[in-house]
Protein backbone atom coordinates (compact mmCIF):
# COMPACT_ATOMS: atom_id res chain seq x y z
CA UNK A 1 0.00 0.00 0.00
CA UNK A 2 1.02 3.63 -0.46
CA UNK A 3 0.60 6.63 1.43
CA UNK A 4 1.10 9.40 1.20
CA UNK A 5 -0.14 13.10 2.32
CA UNK A 6 -0.43 16.06 0.10
CA UNK A 7 0.49 18.70 2.81
CA UNK A 8 3.85 16.73 3.53
CA UNK A 9 4.60 16.15 0.00
CA UNK A 10 4.64 19.81 -1.24
CA UNK A 11 7.61 19.82 1.00
CA UNK A 12 9.72 17.67 -1.18
CA UNK A 13 11.15 16.68 -4.81
CA UNK A 14 7.98 16.21 -5.54
CA UNK A 15 6.26 19.66 -6.32
CA UNK A 16 7.24 21.12 -9.26
CA UNK A 17 6.89 24.53 -10.09
CA UNK A 18 6.51 25.51 -14.04
CA UNK A 19 9.60 27.98 -14.68
CA UNK A 20 7.39 30.78 -16.67
CA UNK A 21 5.68 30.73 -12.79
CA UNK A 22 2.05 29.52 -14.27
CA UNK A 23 1.29 26.62 -12.53
CA UNK A 24 2.67 23.93 -9.87
CA UNK A 25 2.07 20.47 -9.65
CA UNK A 26 2.69 18.14 -6.79
CA UNK A 27 3.20 14.82 -8.30
CA UNK A 28 1.86 12.19 -5.27
CA UNK A 29 2.23 9.23 -7.78
CA UNK A 30 4.87 8.42 -10.43
CA UNK A 31 6.08 5.96 -12.71
CA UNK A 32 8.54 4.57 -10.08
CA UNK A 33 5.50 3.66 -8.16
CA UNK A 34 4.46 1.33 -10.86
CA UNK A 35 0.98 1.68 -10.67
CA UNK A 36 1.13 2.64 -15.13
CA UNK A 37 -0.05 6.06 -14.24
CA UNK A 38 0.81 9.26 -12.17
CA UNK A 39 -1.51 11.31 -9.84
CA UNK A 40 -0.80 15.07 -9.32
CA UNK A 41 -2.56 17.91 -7.57
CA UNK A 42 -1.78 20.99 -10.27
CA UNK A 43 -2.23 24.46 -9.32
CA UNK A 44 -2.96 26.58 -11.90
CA UNK A 45 -2.41 30.64 -11.45
CA UNK A 46 -4.54 33.37 -11.65
CA UNK A 47 -3.98 34.59 -15.41
CA UNK A 48 -2.32 31.58 -16.67
CA UNK A 49 -3.15 31.15 -20.40
CA UNK A 50 -0.85 28.38 -22.16
CA UNK A 51 -1.33 25.99 -25.05
CA UNK A 52 -0.28 22.12 -24.45
CA UNK A 53 -0.44 19.17 -26.85
CA UNK A 54 0.59 16.21 -24.60
CA UNK A 55 1.46 14.22 -27.85
CA UNK A 56 2.88 11.40 -25.69
CA UNK A 57 0.56 11.06 -22.74
CA UNK A 58 -3.64 10.90 -21.96
CA UNK A 59 -4.52 13.24 -19.55
CA UNK A 60 -7.97 13.92 -17.09
CA UNK A 61 -7.94 16.49 -15.04
CA UNK A 62 -10.69 17.24 -12.39
CA UNK A 63 -11.12 20.44 -11.29
CA UNK A 64 -11.45 20.83 -7.18
CA UNK A 65 -11.61 24.36 -7.27
CA UNK A 66 -10.87 27.69 -9.21
CA UNK A 67 -13.15 28.59 -12.26
CA UNK A 68 -11.04 28.92 -16.13
CA UNK A 69 -11.91 27.14 -19.48
CA UNK A 70 -10.07 25.09 -21.78
CA UNK A 71 -10.51 25.65 -25.62
CA UNK A 72 -9.82 22.91 -27.92
CA UNK A 73 -7.66 23.59 -30.98
CA UNK A 74 -9.54 21.20 -33.25
CA UNK A 75 -12.73 22.99 -33.16
CA UNK A 76 -12.33 25.94 -31.43
CA UNK A 77 -14.93 24.64 -28.65
CA UNK A 78 -14.73 26.84 -25.06
CA UNK A 79 -15.72 24.66 -21.71
CA UNK A 80 -15.92 26.54 -18.91
CA UNK A 81 -14.24 25.17 -15.85
CA UNK A 82 -15.39 25.07 -12.54
CA UNK A 83 -15.22 22.94 -9.53
CA UNK A 84 -16.72 19.18 -10.03
CA UNK A 85 -15.90 19.65 -13.76
CA UNK A 86 -13.98 16.98 -15.66
CA UNK A 87 -12.08 17.05 -18.71
CA UNK A 88 -10.36 13.95 -20.66
CA UNK A 89 -7.34 14.54 -23.30
CA UNK A 90 -8.25 11.00 -24.93
CA UNK A 91 -7.37 11.79 -28.25
CA UNK A 92 -3.70 13.92 -27.12
CA UNK A 93 -6.04 16.54 -28.23
CA UNK A 94 -4.00 20.38 -28.46
CA UNK A 95 -5.87 22.84 -26.45
CA UNK A 96 -5.24 25.80 -24.13
CA UNK A 97 -6.12 26.43 -20.60
CA UNK A 98 -7.12 29.76 -19.17
CA UNK A 99 -7.30 30.05 -15.65
CA UNK A 100 -9.57 33.06 -14.55
CA UNK A 101 -8.96 32.62 -11.13
CA UNK A 102 -6.26 30.08 -9.13
CA UNK A 103 -7.63 26.80 -9.64
CA UNK A 104 -6.43 23.74 -8.21
CA UNK A 105 -6.76 20.28 -9.91
CA UNK A 106 -6.35 16.77 -9.71
CA UNK A 107 -4.65 15.07 -12.63
CA UNK A 108 -4.09 11.78 -14.35
CA UNK A 109 -0.99 10.83 -16.99
CA UNK A 110 -0.89 7.48 -18.90
CA UNK A 111 1.89 6.73 -19.26
CA UNK A 112 2.79 8.10 -15.63
CA UNK A 113 5.37 10.90 -15.52
CA UNK A 114 8.83 10.09 -13.85
CA UNK A 115 8.19 13.43 -11.67
CA UNK A 116 10.21 16.63 -12.79
CA UNK A 117 8.80 16.82 -16.39
CA UNK A 118 7.78 20.42 -17.32
CA UNK A 119 6.03 21.47 -20.99
CA UNK A 120 8.26 21.04 -24.19
CA UNK A 121 8.15 23.90 -26.44
CA UNK A 122 5.34 22.13 -27.86
CA UNK A 123 3.41 21.91 -24.41
CA UNK A 124 4.06 18.78 -24.36
CA UNK A 125 5.90 16.38 -21.61
CA UNK A 126 8.69 14.41 -22.88
CA UNK A 127 8.30 10.44 -22.22
CA UNK A 128 11.17 7.69 -21.93
CA UNK A 129 10.72 5.10 -24.84
CA UNK A 130 11.91 2.75 -22.11
CA UNK A 131 8.87 3.30 -20.06
CA UNK A 132 6.52 2.90 -23.21
CA UNK A 133 7.58 0.08 -23.95
CA UNK A 134 7.25 -1.57 -20.47
CA UNK A 135 4.30 -0.34 -20.43
CA UNK A 136 3.11 -1.72 -23.65
CA UNK A 137 4.68 -5.07 -22.79
CA UNK A 138 3.30 -5.16 -19.04
CA UNK A 139 -0.38 -4.31 -20.94
CA UNK A 140 0.44 -7.59 -23.71
CA UNK A 141 0.86 -9.38 -20.75
CA UNK A 142 -1.95 -8.77 -18.09
CA UNK A 143 -4.06 -9.09 -21.92
CA UNK A 144 -2.59 -12.72 -22.36
CA UNK A 145 -3.25 -13.64 -18.59
CA UNK A 146 -6.65 -13.67 -18.89
CA UNK A 147 -6.89 -15.60 -21.98
CA UNK A 148 -5.31 -18.47 -20.11
CA UNK A 149 -7.49 -17.99 -16.58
Amino acid sequence: MIVRNLHNENKTKRRVVSPEGSWESTRLLLRDDNMGFSFHITTIYKGADFDMHYQNHLESVYCISGQGEVVTHDDGQHYLITPGTIYILDKNDKHTLRAFEEMKMACVFNPPLNGKEVHNAQGAYEVEEAVTDSIIKESTWTEQKQYVE
